[in-house]
């Protein structure tokens, strides 16, 4: 089975209905048009306008803000895509209408400048410039979206942010709210493998260095020859300017450990700090006009389908829609085991141009009779439609006790064990699309990685029970050490042996103590801080409460399988270890006042079981 929208009564109009009927009048036009822009600091932007040809007039204007190229230059008579990031949004939207603007952020492809941070506030006043542009040229009709996967997603937030009046829509793709939560230290733990391949490939871009950036798999083609020049630049004196300028950017590694504590200032500057690279700080400067569809997956990366949840709470004042498939980062794969085939088959560009059709072109869509989130339940493989999120709201809780979960809590108890710090959860995993590792097939081996952690197991299911929403471990630990990171574990295993990774959650425990969320990080699960202020070493031997959210998930356990759950100290794939060299002798009490239990969001499925029933 795969996620196709085909058939499916979650929708009025599926995605994949409203795009067959929906024309593609105008063509593309062999080359965009290209040129800098300058900025009022002086640094010269590249952008490439791709504009419909055959259009009777203005049209709205797409904005893609990149740091990944806007446009590659490729080898005489080669077939090579030129456009390999932007290019999907570029051949679909334009011949629909839409001008789309692909803009290479200050500091990467052939725009100069250096990159002081990674979205780095001069790209957000840049891209207020670079509306300004846009909406003075004969071909916009003055009204301006925005969308791209990732870093461009979140260049969308930023865009919106400025409030500059032509900003109607965005549709921030696979894109975090939050980079110290949401990307590089989920739970409080640093992923220091992230930050070194993130380094290799900005590198590899940034530099020019087609020598390593051969080793990225999206860009392995060798007839991509680095950034294509703008018009005016014929001989690429002005492209090997900006270059030598970008030898001066920020090193990831070295960059992102500055903040080892969430909105902590840096030392030299106090008026940066995570906050100024994510666009939840600016979430204020967002007018309650604008259009938002917030899209995720349920194994997008460690945090960023966090990030379109939170992004569907904190503007619940926008038209806000949400959409969480059973998607990779950038829904690259279906992460499914009952997949019919790796590739998605759901018409995301589909449902995006309706997205835009609806905000920017005020086609009558029918968008405003559809629901405003939108899941897809893996194991039952169907799309489900919500009002809300979370669509659950019926809490299962099962009390950890030997080797088990239970309904009810038992006698006090405690399991005892010793971290291993060479546990990794694999090659193949929610992480590696973040890295750009060519993916493809996930947690295949994660029954034998499973048996080596302490874990405790349910009975079997009744019936087909669906999790929707995060779950929460709320674990009673003893530690040796004054710190620890805890990595919980949710399985499913199938009344034949067969154990299946469900979810995951991460928490270093200095970071235990919980918070309100704010109001720019809306959530409906454990929030933290993450402040320095609020960090608390353990005492060791002491018994300490630590609530660990797991990361968001839509699951249908089938009846006959049981529910895992399980722990580690250590993801030495991914993660650093905590503390360093020392690995922890930690103690999972249960029962009596030291109750461990896992909290999930569950209810019968289908729901039309759920008539009369109680939680």
């Amino acid at each position: 089975m795969g996620d196709t929208d085909l058939d499916s009564t979650a929708w009025r109009v599926t995605p994949g209905a409203y795009l067959a009927g929906r024309s593609a009048d105008q063509s593309m036009p062999d080359r965009p048009l290209s040129r800098y822009l300058t900025m009022p600091d002086g640094c010269r932007i590249a952008v490439d306008a791709w504009l419909p040809e055959g259009s009777t007039g203005p049209v709205p204007a797409i904005l893609i803000l990149t740091p990944y190229y806007r446009r590659f230059a490729v080898a005489d008579s080669s077939q090579a895509d030129a456009i390999p990031n932007a290019g999907k949004f570029v051949r679909f939207l334009v011949p629909r209408g839409y001008a789309v603007v692909v803009v290479d952020v200050r500091g990467t492809g052939a725009s100069f400048g250096t990159r002081d941070s990674f979205r780095s506030p001069r790209e957000r006043d840049d891209s207020r410039e670079i509306a300004n542009w846009v909406v003075a040229q004969p071909w916009c009709n003055g009204q301006i979206g925005a969308t791209g996967i990732s870093y461009p997603g979140a260049a969308s937030d930023f865009l919106a942010s400025t409030g500059h009046p032509a900003v109607k829509a965005i549709a921030p793709l696979f894109a975090m709210w939050d980079t110290w939560q949401d990307h590089y230290y989920p739970g409080g733990v640093f992923l220091n493998r992230l930050s070194r391949s993130y380094d290799d490939l900005m590198i590899a871009m940034d530099h020019d260095r087609r020598d390593l950036l051969k080793n990225i798999a999206y860009y392995a083609n060798p007839d991509l020859q680095g950034p294509a020049p703008v018009d005016e630049d014929q001989g690429g004196v002005l492209l090997a300017q900006a270059i030598q300028e970008h030898l001066g950017s920020f090193h990831m590694p070295d960059f992102i450990t500055e903040f080892r504590f969430r909105e902590e200032p840096l030392p030299y500057d106090a008026n940066f700090s995570s906050a100024s690279f994510s666009p939840y700080a600016y979430r204020d400067h967002i007018r309650e006009d604008v259009a938002v569809l917030a899209t995720s997956g349920w194994m997008d990366g460690v945090g960023f389908s966090n990030a379109a949840i939170t992004r569907y709470l904190t503007l619940s004042e926008n038209p806000v829609h949400l959409l969480l498939g059973p998607w990779d980062h950038g829904a690259r794969s279906n992460v499914s085991p009952w997949r019919d085939q790796p590739g998605s088959q759901f018409p995301l560009l589909g449902e995006l141009l309706r997205f835009f059709d609806h905000y920017l072109m005020r086609r009558p869509t029918g968008y405003e009779k559809e629901a405003r989130v939108h899941y897809f339940s893996i194991h039952a493989e169907c799309w489900q439609e919500a009002g809300t999120w979370p669509p659950v709201d019926r809490i299962r809780r099962l009390h950890l006790a030997p080797a088990a979960l239970e309904a009810e809590s038992g006698a006090t108890g405690r399991d005892t064990f010793q971290v291993d710090f060479t546990f990794g959860s694999g090659d193949h995993t929610r992480y590696e699309r973040l890295a750009a590792v060519d993916t493809t097939t996930y947690y295949a081996d994660w029954g034998g990685r499973a048996t080596q952690l302490p874990s405790w197991t349910s009975a079997p299911m009744e019936a087909d029970t669906e999790l929707t929403g995060h779950g929460v471990a709320d674990l009673w630990i003893q530690c040796s050490e004054p710190d620890t990171s805890i990595f919980a574990y949710l399985s499913e295993v199938e009344a034949d042996g067969t154990v299946r990774y469900v979810t995951e959650g991460l928490l270093r425990a200095l970071h235990r103590k919980e918070s309100p969320a704010p109001e720019r990080y809306r959530t409906t699960w454990p929030s933290r801080s993450f402040a320095r202020a609020d960090a608390s070493p353990l005492v060791p031997g002491h018994a300490e409460r630590l609530r660990i959210a797991l990361l968001p998930t839509s699951w249908v356990f089938r009846a006959g399988s049981r529910i895992r759950f399980s722990i580690a100290g250590a993801d030495a794939d991914h993660c650093v270890q905590v503390p360093h060299g020392r690995p922890p002798i930690l103690t999972v009490l249960y029962g009596g006042d030291h109750a461990s239990a896992l909290d999930l969001p569950m209810c019968a499925f289908p729901r039309s079981t759920l008539e009369g029933a109680t939680s």
